[in-house]
């Protein structure tokens, strides 16, 4: 059975108790009305194609490789050009950022500079993507909202008000989707209001990252970076973004409602499928009540 995206990711950091501080529903979810795909090679071309841009939002799978590598291929183009000011990540907490460090910073440097979460975002595979923007000079930020603050945002009612209906609803839907239906309906409206503080923790960040005649680069889960539903719909007037959606082959999507909109994203990018895993029928496994001992 062939996974949805990132579902194994959500169904592991479940596992883990990290739901709220992860944030795992970043890229569990993304768009079913997309641009026509770009192949992987042509990447650098189309990176091309999207500039000028205050900022770029480029969306990933968590779970696939090559759209890390394709995150940090945008690092090195951005940067040999002198283009870019900042990458914003939402894999390191806003407050913590590699600005300090000389570009000779070592791994574990900007690990502690960022205040990492390893068992969460693997260095394995972000790692490389930080190193390339520290050793360009480039600061990497922080843009996710602190754990500290994820309880508050669960009951912040206003963050029910902060997209149109049927977008709030796909936000709902995505939830339940992404958590393969085993998240209390309870759950879903505080869920949303993370899911969304989080947005407007990115969009803060990078909105004080910006620089004129250069772009900021911010990486995060597909689902964060969608025009009518992620980060850019905390965008003030006047600021200019595109949107670069990596998907891992056909991959079906977590996000399929009338409410989507063509110009979620400017461009899809298509990377290798993932080895196909049931892990729903895990999670199900692992939530299954323990039978009582003879």
């Amino acid at each position: 059975m062939q996974r949805p995206p990132d579902t194994h990711l959500c169904a592991r950091l479940l596992l883990a108790g990290a739901l709220i501080a992860t944030g795992a529903l970043a890229g569990c979810a993304s768009t079913g009305t997309t641009p026509p795909s770009t192949p992987l090679a042509a990447w650098p071309d189309r990176l091309q194609a999207l500039l000028p841009t205050d900022v770029l939002l480029l969306g990933e799978q968590h779970d696939a490789p090559d759209h890390q590598r394709l995150q940090r291929e945008a690092v090195l183009w951005l940067a040999a050009k002198g283009q870019l000011a900042a990458v914003v990540m939402e894999m390191a907490e806003s407050g913590h950022s590699t600005q300090a460090l000389p570009r000779d910073a070592t791994d574990a440097q900007a690990q502690a500079a960022l205040q990492w979460n390893d068992a969460a975002w693997p260095w394995k595979a972000y790692g490389p993507v930080v190193m390339a923007a520290v050793a360009a000079g480039v600061p990497v930020l922080g843009g996710n909202l602190p754990r500290a603050q994820m309880r508050a945002a669960m009951g912040e009612a206003r963050w029910d008000q902060h997209l149109p209906a049927p977008a709030l609803a796909q936000q709902y839907q995505a939830l339940r989707d992404g958590h393969c239906g085993l998240l209390p309906e309870s759950q879903i409206a505080p869920m949303a209001r993370i899911q969304i503080a989080r947005d407007a923790s990115m969009a803060r960040t990078a909105q004080q990252a910006l620089r004129p005649g250069q772009t900021v680069l911010l990486v995060a889960g597909g689902g964060h970076v969608l025009r009518s539903l992620g980060v850019p719909t905390h965008w003030p007037a006047g600021l200019v973004s595109k949107v670069a959606l990596a998907q891992s082959g056909k991959a079906q999507t977590a996000i399929k409602s009338e409410a989507s909109k063509p110009g979620d994203a400017d461009a899809v990018i298509e990377t290798p499928a993932l080895p196909p895993r049931d892990a729903c029928a895990e999670l199900r496994e692992k939530w299954r009540p323990a039978r009582p001992a003879p």
